[in-house]
């Protein structure tokens, strides 16, 4: 694993775990370094309304930022239905439960590595 792919999951495991503090529904990992140039790693999150997904996504930006990795792009966060926290090398979803069905990222991402978030 290169230095930078264990720079990715050093904070993708600092991710996870600021996901989880907040509890998080359905922590998802998925591994995309072999099949897009975008990240190495995308992480899909569940939230149950839009204060807790703003906790999630606050909870995460905090983590990875106080790791010394600043955030480069937010969007959707003052809707809370669907916040993307843009990290270079990992990038965080954190959906409600209907935009999560209807965007299916796990799908549309298939062709990467699903990772069982405790192992990472």
């Amino acid at each position: 694993m290169s230095a930078d792919k264990d720079n990715s999951t050093r904070l993708a495991r600092i991710a996870i775990d600021a996901l989880e503090s907040k509890k998080a529904v359905d922590v998802r990992i998925i591994d995309i370094s072999e099949v897009s140039v975008l990240a190495d790693y995308m992480i899909i999150a569940g939230g149950n309304n839009t204060p807790q997904i703003q906790a999630l996504a606050d909870a995460v930006t905090e983590a990875i930022e106080k790791a010394g990795t600043p955030i480069r792009q937010t969007e959707g966060y003052d809707a809370g239905n669907w916040v993307l926290l843009d990290f270079g090398d990992i990038i965080v979803h954190v959906f409600d439960a209907q935009n999560r069905l209807l965007y299916d990222l796990e799908r549309i991402w298939r062709d990467g590595k699903q990772i069982d978030p405790e192992t990472i």
